[in-house]
């Protein structure tokens, strides 16, 4: 079962969208519903978003602050091309990917040329400057403080609409299962041990005559390509660009996604990054709802302010579940021993 659980799970969120089960609380309409399904896009976007951050945090040990440059970069790239430069999807897709991987492995190149806090600081003013670029509307390109629309008359029809979300949907699903599948081998890979001692001692990995600064490129190219292409799922699902996708607070928030998670375990980012977005986009329609704003005004306040909950959701999780949502079973192994919960009764 652990073997195939994986392709299990995949199968269910395949054939997810042909379910018109309605769960009250959780979701406002049934599971086919169009947005019911672009929430979950979103959702299953970001999962892979923080297992790609994961590669380079968790099973790397790098700091970084700015991996939120690599995402913006495929929203604004795929906008850019098909809105500005009038190219079919899979050119401007191409490109864009090509490209921000290549601004990935050239920006890493500089950045690790440090290591701890100033890496990260590096990492961020690389992000800052591109958060600069596009408020400031370079080159006319990117729409400023409003954003950049996207062009759907040069996507394929099949994408465009609200009947279509479901296309996009498993788009979104094929790109989770893509990282989650990179992200495997390379950590079950003979590279991917280099990496993990990388994290746990570095000058041991160059003792044994290996290059360090080599490998931790390779993870982080690999990582800024895989947020890239999060970035062209994600500007198809959204219609466009908005200048908070260059926010250092997105990478914050994949810094989150991943402790939340469990850094450096198989599934944890994933469910880290799932629910993270989920509790975003939920929260603030409970904010706003009237069962908040009939309560009591000292608590009607912080309840309306989603990162207020989402705070201390994560404070409350880092306290109790300090190894993440990955680690939540191996906790909770020893009270149901000591309860007895799946032992069997004897005859």
């Amino acid at each position: 079962m652990r073997t195939w659980s994986p392709l299990l799970v995949l199968l269910v969120f395949a054939v997810l969208p042909y379910s018109t089960v309605s769960v009250p609380g959780i979701f406002d309409g049934p599971l086919n519903a169009p947005g019911t399904l672009q929430l979950l896009a979103i959702c299953l976007v970001f999962g892979g978003l923080a297992a790609g951050y994961d590669l380079l945090f968790g099973r790397t040990g790098m700091l970084s602050f700015g991996h939120a440059l690599y995402f913006a970069a495929g929203v604004y790239g795929t906008d850019i091309l098909i809105t500005k430069g009038g190219l079919p999807l899979w050119q401007a897709a191409l490109l864009t990917l090509t490209g921000g991987t290549i601004l990935a492995a050239l920006l890493g190149a500089v950045a690790l040329r440090t290591a701890g806090i100033a890496f990260a600081m590096v990492t961020l003013a690389f992000a800052q400057v591109g958060a600069i670029l596009v408020a400031r509307d370079f080159g006319g390109l990117t729409g400023g403080e409003e954003g950049l629309p996207l062009d759907v008359s040069g996507l394929p029809t099949m994408l465009v609409g609200v009947a279509n979300t479901v296309n996009l949907y498993w788009l979104a699903l094929v790109y989770l299962a893509v990282v989650v599948l990179v992200v495997h081998r390379v950590a079950g890979s003979p590279a991917g041990r280099v990496l993990a001692g990388l994290r746990d001692d570095e000058r041991r990995i160059g003792v044994l005559g290996l290059d360090p600064y080599r490998f931790k490129l390779v993870a982080f190219t690999l990582s800024g390509g895989l947020a890239v292409g999060g970035g062209v799922i994600y500007c198809l699902l959204v219609g466009g660009a908005s200048p908070h996708v260059t926010s250092s607070e997105l990478t914050l928030s994949l810094l989150v996604m991943v402790v939340l998670g469990g850094p450096g375990t198989r599934w944890g980012p994933v469910l880290g990054g799932v629910l993270y977005m989920y509790l975003d986009h939920r929260l603030t329609a409970f904010g706003s709802s009237s069962a908040v704003d009939s309560l009591p005004g000292f608590l009607s306040g912080p309840l309306s302010q989603p990162l207020f909950v989402l705070g201390t959701v994560f404070i409350l999780a880092v306290y109790f579940f300090p190894g993440g949502l990955a680690g939540l079973a191996g906790r909770l192994g020893p009270l149901r021993a000591a309860l007895g919960v799946g032992r069997r009764r004897p005859d």
